[in-house]
């Protein structure tokens, strides 16, 4: 009899208690952790964006470091001309040729390129570069290898032929050389020489900031479907500006 005095145990209401309190507090800690990992995403994006290498940064980086060159000569060719000049008076004739050699420089006047000659298609990750028209540097004759042949005989003696002979010589060997110059083959070496050197200069910063890209130099007597291809693409000026 004496038993009915006892009370019953109270174990499962307060395990029935701290149950749901131990669901709160696992849920707040998940909430806690998601919106942990949520900031240091953000942040992270946020570190990506403001420290990753920027190719319109870099593309107009290289644009300054070449137009401070002025001028760049990739490729310089050596050229002979021969010529002969004839001149008759008095019914005498005098008769000379000349072997000229000179030394003649293919450039490209970097201070005319300017923002909008250099292009950045994200796209198809591609730099396009414009530059002007190779130009003709020359030609440097080399006074110490000039060889002439031929004589006036009495025309020389009696007249100044000589002197004449000499001076249409000498112009028609300028031209030569010039012509030379300008033939189809010496000028295709030169562009190509140019193209590479300028590709170059942009390609190798890009690859240094792990930029994986291709530059494609043109030029700007290309003929004109090359030049179609200008508008599918922004210069840096434009992409920095929309960035900002």
């Amino acid at each position: 009899m004496a038993d009915r005095g006892v009370t019953p145990p109270v174990e499962p209401v307060r395990a029935s208690r701290i149950a749901p309190f131990l669901a709160k507090t696992a849920g707040v800690l998940l909430l806690l952790v998601l919106a942990g990992l949520l900031a240091l995403w953000g942040v992270q994006r946020y570190v990506e964006h403001r420290l990753a290498p920027d190719p319109t940064t870099i593309a107009s980086a290289s644009l300054e470091g070449l137009r401070e060159q002025n001028r760049l000569s990739a490729f310089a060719a050596r050229f002979v001309a021969v010529v002969t000049s004839r001149q008759s008076q008095l019914g005498l004739s005098a008769e000379k040729t000349l072997i000229m050699p000179g030394m003649v420089r293919y450039e490209v006047d970097l201070g005319a390129l300017d923002q909008d000659d250099v292009r950045w298609d994200a796209g198809s990750r591609v730099l396009s570069v414009r530059l002007p028209p190779v130009l003709i540097d020359g030609p440097q004759v080399d006074l110490t290898q000039i060889r002439e042949y031929g004589s006036g005989g009495l025309l020389s003696r009696f007249t100044s032929a000589d002197q004449g002979l000499d001076a249409a010589n000498r112009h028609a060997g300028q031209l030569e050389l010039i012509r030379q110059a300008r033939d189809a083959t010496p000028m295709k070496l030169a562009r190509d020489a140019t193209r590479h050197a300028v590709e170059r200069s942009f390609a190798m910063p890009l690859r240094a900031a792990g930029i994986d890209a291709t530059v494609n130099v043109t030029f700007a007597d290309d003929p004109s479907p090359s030049r179609e291809r200008w508008d599918t693409s922004r210069t840096p000026v434009q992409v920095l500006g929309n960035a900002n």
